[in-house]
């Protein structure tokens, strides 16, 4: 999961430069980066505002759908064998907004997964904060948040594929499978625990499904996402 995708982040950073939306966090105020407010609902595939950000062999099939779930505007994310990422580029200033929130709905996990062995590196929908820095497939940093099958919440685990990607449990195990959840993580103390120094401000945050290892299916639902103090 994720092999050489730090070197694929320069391609999508580079679409700036075309109509890819930028969001700006506000040092007074909570800033939101996507609510999906700005698309249609049913709209199945990319949406708008995104970047396809595809990974070696991971044959995606980016099959992502705007919708409705409980009253809230969300983004489904299901996976089948495949391997699906989309990213967005963001201006934040960590030193006023470090707070990063969203709330998010597991429908399953992928059967047979475990982040530690290179082999059955798959997760369902899980979301990145990307610090692209050259050359990108060495310097990048990725740390991406995810909901484990058994490994205790606030466990880091190295990717098995690439040296730029950390991963950090945010939620653990079937409890709370299936309802809705909010998440609150302070980007700035998890990239000192992980880096050892504070960051700069991040080019992008992607958001994930990933199945193509174990071959099995998995679903997620992304609501809000948003940086605040």
């Amino acid at each position: 999961m994720l092999s050489r995708r730090a070197l694929l982040l320069a391609s999508v950073l580079a679409a700036i430069g075309r109509p890819l939306a930028c969001v700006r966090a506000s040092a007074a105020a909570t800033s939101t980066i996507e609510d999906w407010s700005g698309a249609t609902l049913g709209t199945h595939g990319v949406p708008p505002g995104w970047e396809k950000y595809e990974t070696p062999r991971g044959h995606p099939a980016y099959d992502f759908t705007v919708m409705e779930d409980e009253g809230r505007r969300a983004l489904a994310l299901r996976s089948a064998g495949d391997h699906s990422t989309i990213a967005h580029a963001v201006h934040v200033d960590l030193a006023a907004t470090p707070i990063l929130t969203w709330t998010w709905k597991v429908v399953s996990l992928p059967r047979g997964a475990d982040l530690r062995e290179r082999a059955t590196s798959d997760a369902t929908g899980h979301l990145f904060v990307i610090w692209p820095r050259f050359p990108a497939l060495l310097r990048s940093r990725l740390v991406g948040y995810v909901w484990d099958p058994a490994l205790p919440i606030g466990t880091l685990v190295k990717s098995t594929k690439t040296g730029t990607v950390t991963f950090v449990v945010a939620r653990s195990g079937e409890a709370g499978i299936g309802r809705w959840t909010e998440e609150r993580h302070d980007v700035v103390a998890d990239h000192r625990r992980i880096f050892g120094e504070a960051p700069e401000a991040p080019g992008a945050i992607a958001l994930s499904i990933d199945t193509n290892d174990t071959r099995t299916n998995a679903e997620a639902r992304f609501g809000r996402i948003a940086f605040t103090a």
